[in-house]
């Protein structure tokens, strides 16, 4: 895929601390409603490459380009503004308010309107914010206080949350940490449906390889901050060299599980 082409285009980032390369020259495109992974050992720079994405971090080289515009090192505000939302591995809601107030926190600040937090938000867009959990699925939860969640409905509230800014990308870190295995599915498995419908490109880290090679239309590999393997997860998972780096992880286990399926 061209850059031009590209709804996201990644060109050579690179980011050191000191001596400390974390992230080298890492380059990649993505598409228009593709879900691509992000996946690497502990300290791979996976999270150090998010930052730089959504602005948190500037790189030291490279550049970043959204549908063609240079993103590279706006602050997280304006890189938000512009369409890039993001979930992160700890939820970051506000426990006291109702689920639906939470929603409308984010479409107050993606509408940039000044406001009292407690006086106005309850009225506003209250039927956007109502759409918004419906199509996570958490709209019965509306009036109830967020604290009360469980924490599988807490990741489905912040997705709601994500999308509040009408994303063209979505940057997903970790976003099934700690839960059930039936979550983890369910979970994915509605943004994997909520991104194709709306053509939203979505980039995740993930652990759980079950989750990346069900899920994933591609996978990057990084390990030690370079890129070492990019493609479909078929080749992903053939690849000798990632294959060494999970030796006794997920990879190894998903090829045994393949095979005991096939027994």
């Amino acid at each position: 895929m061209s850059n031009a082409a590209a709804l996201l285009a990644v060109d050579g980032l690179t980011k050191s601390y000191g001596g400390v390369h974390a992230v080298r020259g890492v380059s990649f495109t993505l598409a228009a409603g593709e879900i691509l992974a992000l996946i690497g050992p502990n300290g791979a720079g996976k999270s150090t490459c998010f930052d730089m994405l959504n602005g948190q971090r500037k790189p030291d080289r490279g550049r970043v380009q959204l549908l063609g515009q240079d993103i590279t090192g706006q602050p997280p505000r304006r890189v938000w503004r512009l369409g890039v939302g993001r979930t992160f591995q700890i939820t970051a809601t506000f426990p006291t308010m109702t689920v639906r107030e939470n929603v409308q926190v984010a479409l107050v600040s993606y509408a940039n309107r000044i406001f009292n937090l407690w006086r106005s938000t309850p009225d506003f867009q209250r039927d956007e914010a109502d759409r918004l959990l419906a199509l996570v699925g958490v709209e019965g939860y509306a009036e109830r206080p967020c604290g009360e969640l469980a924490y599988g409905d807490l990741k489905r509230l912040e997705l709601a949350i994500a999308l509040a800014n009408q994303p063209k990308l979505l940057l997903m870190d970790e976003p099934t940490a700690g839960m059930a295995p039936r979550d983890r599915i369910e979970l994915m498995r509605l943004t994997a449906r909520i991104a194709r419908e709306q053509s939203i490109g979505v980039l995740f880290t993930e652990h759980d390889m079950d989750v990346v090679f069900e899920h994933a239309d591609r996978i990057l590999v990084l390990n030690r901050g370079t890129l070492i393997a990019e493609g479909s997860p078929e080749d992903v998972r053939r690849d000798p060299q990632v294959r060494a780096i999970y030796l006794g992880e997920g990879l190894v286990y998903d090829a045994r599980h393949q095979e005991g399926a096939g027994a």
